[in-house]
């Protein structure tokens, strides 16, 4: 067991390096054109180290379980356990254990601190890097909610930075904590000579002091309208799922569903934060028997076909995050999509190789 957490802390130190070189690289550019003085730099990655931390840990987890056991298979350790009646089962078991605390541990972690540095870091990102580089702004957003003078919220579905363009768009304005005005289209453009959105196939709705609704038009046809919100608003109020907590998106989920907005995608979000911890867990189940398939070599064999199994395992978690965005698998399931087969195969490995 101490092999194994030496093996993961040197390991996860690897990747994290890694990855912090290779963003530095990556951001150099855009931090000398918009002037980003050192200590802003600094900080940026300082709140960017637990992210991380966070994708690199199933990475590191799953080479130090393979090299690990691997590295008692070479010894000829495991045959000697196994012909003492010392089955897999019982070798696996502690290193399954200590990930699945692991897994709960990094649950935690990215519901408290990378959250928060997400939401220092996008933070930097809008006030030192986009206002001057155009280049730095995501050509595509998702899931969008912000609010503005605590009475008019509005929440977006997908808003392309580029063309000022929003899809899937519900507004409200408020008052006294009851919904007056609803729009919802299915997009709109901003306007920019006359600061007015050309909204699409909308519905309009009016309510009066009870929340009752008191009038409403339906129309396929575009028209101007002005709203109390605009692209830089977009851009610099909203906030992302990634900034959020669990706690924190299951009440934006819960007073979007008051609203009558679709919540698929902050659902899926949502689920998936939970999911992702488990994959420290599900890879280790799933790395385990690969090194003991060839005990001679199996080191070898359960290092390449780990990185194999890195990269289809994070195929499997993007095309079910996929089917849950587009409403063709529930946001559970679709959240929960690599792990679920993912462990199947590591239990079917498992009963598959000797004991």
């Amino acid at each position: 067991m101490r092999q194994f957490l030496t093996i993961l802390c040197l390991t996860l130190i690897g990747f994290v390096l890694l990855i912090l070189v290779v963003d530095v690289i990556e951001n150099m550019d855009k931090f000398i054109d918009n002037k980003v003085p050192i200590s802003i730099v600094v900080n940026y990655y300082l709140n960017s180290l637990p992210w991380y931390v966070n994708i690199g840990l199933p990475m590191s987890m799953l080479i130090s379980s393979v090299f690990s056991v691997g590295t008692i298979a070479q010894r000829n350790e495991l045959i000697a356990m196994k012909s003492s009646g010392i089955s897999l089962y019982r070798i696996a078991l502690p290193i399954l254990i200590v990930a699945f605390f692991i897994s709960i541990l990094s649950f935690q972690f990215d519901n408290g601190i990378v959250s928060r540095g997400h939401e220092k870091r996008f933070n930097i990102e809008k006030e030192y890097m986009t206002s001057r580089s155009k280049k730095r702004k995501k050509s595509v957003m998702h899931n969008i909610f912000l609010q503005k003078k605590e009475r008019v919220h509005i929440a977006i579905e997908k808003y392309q930075v580029n063309l000022y363009k929003a899809e899937g768009v519900s507004f409200f304005v408020l008052e006294d904590a009851i919904v007056r005005t609803r729009i919802d289209a299915k997009s709109m453009t901003w306007n920019d000579s006359s600061h007015t959105w050309n909204i699409a196939s909308y519905s309009l709705r009016e309510f009066d002091g009870s929340g009752q609704e008191k009038s409403v038009v339906i129309s396929k046809q575009d028209t101007t309208i002005f709203l109390d919100v605009t692209p830089q608003d977009i851009l610099q109020k909203s906030k992302s799922t990634e900034e959020m907590n669990f706690d924190e998106l299951s009440t934006r989920i819960e007073k979007l569903n008051e609203n009558g907005v679709n919540t698929r995608r902050w659902e899926v979000d949502r689920n998936f934060k939970v999911s992702f911890a488990f994959t420290n867990l599900i890879i280790v189940l799933f790395g385990i028997p690969l090194v003991t398939m060839r005990p001679k070599g199996g080191l070898t064999f359960g290092a390449g076909m780990g990185i194999l199994v890195i990269f289809v395992y994070y195929a499997f978690i993007k095309f079910g995050l996929s089917l849950g965005y587009k409403g063709m698998m529930n946001p559970l399931t679709a959240a929960w999509l690599g792990n679920i087969v993912f462990c199947a195969g590591g239990i079917g490995l498992l009963l598959l190789v000797r004991k």
